[in-house]
Parts: structure tokens; sequence; C-alpha cells
């Protein structure tokens, strides 16, 4: 059985369309400014195309994806200002769930990183793009979900869904997989710590780092 039928379905076939899409996109499977290919896409998922057009209406509003038309649905393409943009407003919002979440940790929620930690190290080193896309994501929500703020955790995850396939690029390097490693390190120190304003300042430096060189791909 393959990893995609594995995967216990939503309740409906929309919500199991949308997640699949979801996941391509913000895994680079599906990488910025390439074609939806409707056809092909059903046929994997088993699906009509009914509930195919569904998810990507509702992926349009998220802006993962842009419609053009007589050419139909594409993932949609960053420019560096809406990279900037989406960067300014996480690093608000997530400056927010930080200071919310340190005083609330608990032993359980550190190992919950450490293991996270983990898997991004093993990833890094086995330089596996997406498996240490997924793992970093995990690391970090996991940090934001302990704010015990669950609608500000999902407007950030709608920012992170917006640069997935772009962190996804910036892993294929490895000096910057080693910078991930050291930085995350850093952050897990400052947890353990008790110390927000630090855990602040590195997360802080962790998005330039990204950002800096997320703008040299868009340039590029």
């Amino acid at each position: 059985m393959s990893p995609l039928e594995e995967r216990r379905r939503p309740p409906t076939a929309q919500q199991f369309v949308l997640g699949e899409l979801r996941r391509a996109i913000t895994t680079g499977r599906l990488r910025p400014g390439s074609p939806i290919r409707q056809d092909a896409l059903a046929e994997e998922f088993d699906v009509s195309r009914v509930p195919l057009r569904e998810a990507l209406k509702t992926l349009h509003g998220e802006g993962l994806v842009t419609y053009q038309a007589h050419r139909g649905y594409f993932v949609e393409t960053l420019s560096l200002d809406d990279l900037r943009e989406v960067y300014r407003i996480r690093e608000l919002l997530e400056e927010e769930a930080v200071r919310q979440a340190v005083p609330r940790l608990e032993a359980e929620d550190l190992a919950r990183l450490e293991r996270a930690q983990e898997e991004v190290e093993r990833a890094a080193t086995a330089g596996e793009v997406q498996e240490m896309a997924a793992a970093n994501r995990v690391f970090h929500l996991t940090l934001f979900e302990c704010s015990g703020m669950p609608r500000l955790v999902r407007l950030i995850r709608t920012l992170w869904d917006a640069t997935d396939a772009y962190r996804s690029m910036y892993y294929g390097d490895g000096g910057n997989r080693e910078r991930v490693v050291t930085e995350h390190r850093g952050v897990l120190d400052a947890l353990r710590a008790g110390d927000a304003d630090a855990a602040v300042l590195r997360l802080d430096e962790h998005r330039a780092h990204a950002v800096t060189a997320l703008s040299t791909v868009l340039d590029g």
C-alpha cells in the first residue's frame, strides 16, 4: 500500500483532495508557477473533477494557487514584496505566540520539541529536503501551539503554507541546512532556560537568514 493510501482519508472527498493538494504545494512537489493538471491529479487521488475543483477554489482563496482564464490553475508564485510581507507578519504574530508559550512549557512540550529537532537534524544530515521541511514545520508549530492561542496558530499556519514550497528550496543547500540545525539548537537552549526574549531573538535571526536566501531565489 502506498503512503497516499495509508493516510486516513478525511470525511469527504473534497477534504481529502484539499489536504493532498496543500501537502503537494507546501512540500514543493508542485513547484511555484507550475500548472495544476486536473485530469492527472483526479486520477492520482482517485476522485472526480468535482471535489478537485472545489479544493482548488479553497486554495485560491488561501492564496496558494492562482487562476488564469482559459489556462486554468497554477501554483502561486510569490514576489519579493510578497515574501517580505509574509515574513514580517510572521515576525509579529510569532513573537506573541512565543511569549505566551514560554511560561507554559512543560517537560513533555520540551521533549516533543527535542524529538522534532532530532528529525530535523537526521533529515539535514541525509540531505532529505522534504522530510527536513516537514520536521521543521513540526518543530515551530509545536512551539506555537503551546501558546494556548489556537486562532493565532491558525493564522501563523496559513502564512507558513504560503511559503513552505520556497522553504524546501532553501533546504536544498547544504550550508542552509547546517545553519537551520544550529539556529534551532539556539532556540531550544533559550526555551530550556525559560528565556522568552532570547527565544524571540533567535527566531528573528532564523527568519532573517531565510528571507535573505529566499530573496535570492525569487530574484533569480
